[in-house]
């Protein structure tokens, strides 16, 4: 049954922006081989979109090899021509707006993904911050509205105060599974130990 914190799966678009996957994780080159690091971008991003599944799915790219990739694994693509990922989430966000009550932006580097459940919430911005909490690894809000992104540095403090500035709700969710991203080689070790989910 709905309830009125409940957002339908399907009016929710959820947005996952993906590098070309040859040009992934260059700051685990000091430890993984280019086709290594290839792999590893690409099983993360299908994690992420299996956790996805019953929403309706972009990959946000610039990329014809990523584009041919989205379609293969059953989700819509949205190609960007903007540099950079706070122009790419900008312009791929206008695309849905018309036709998505609601959005999530979910990074495609969260191998520990099960689910994406819970976090829409009507009116309100809902941020899943990194384990460190100054990130932003998933983002969950209304599609109509100015919402400025602010990846980045600081991420989450940033889009703390760009939620208010807009007069939304604002929900900050810890669930571990989706704090864990991998950037760096200390991440990467990380991979060994499952994040703590009690």
């Amino acid at each position: 049954m709905a309830t009125l914190n409940a957002l339908e799966k399907k009016a929710i678009a959820v947005l996952v922006p993906i590098k070309d996957f040859r040009h992934a994780k260059n700051r685990l080159s000091n430890r993984l081989e280019a086709s290594e690091r290839e792999s590893l971008a690409r099983a993360m991003a299908r994690q992420v979109l299996e956790a996805a599944e019953d929403f309706s799915i972009f990959v946000v790219c610039d990329s014809d090899e990523v584009a041919s990739w989205a379609k293969s694994s059953g989700a819509g693509v949205i190609l960007v021509a903007q540099p950079g990922l706070n122009a790419a989430i900008t312009e791929a966000m206008s695309q849905v707006a018309n036709k998505f009550t609601h959005a999530m932006i979910v990074h495609a580097d969260l191998p520990y993904a099960k689910s994406l459940d819970g976090i829409a919430r009507p009116d309100t911005v809902s941020i899943v911050p990194d384990r460190h909490g100054r990130g932003t690894n998933v983002l969950s809000l209304p599609t109509r509205t100015s919402f400025r992104f602010h990846y980045g540095e600081d991420s989450l403090f940033s889009h703390m105060d760009e939620a208010m500035n807009q007069g939304l709700d604002l929900k900050v969710l810890q669930i571990p599974e989706l704090q864990w991203d991998i950037d760096t080689p200390e991440d990467l070790d990380g991979l060994a130990e499952p994040p703590n989910t009690d």
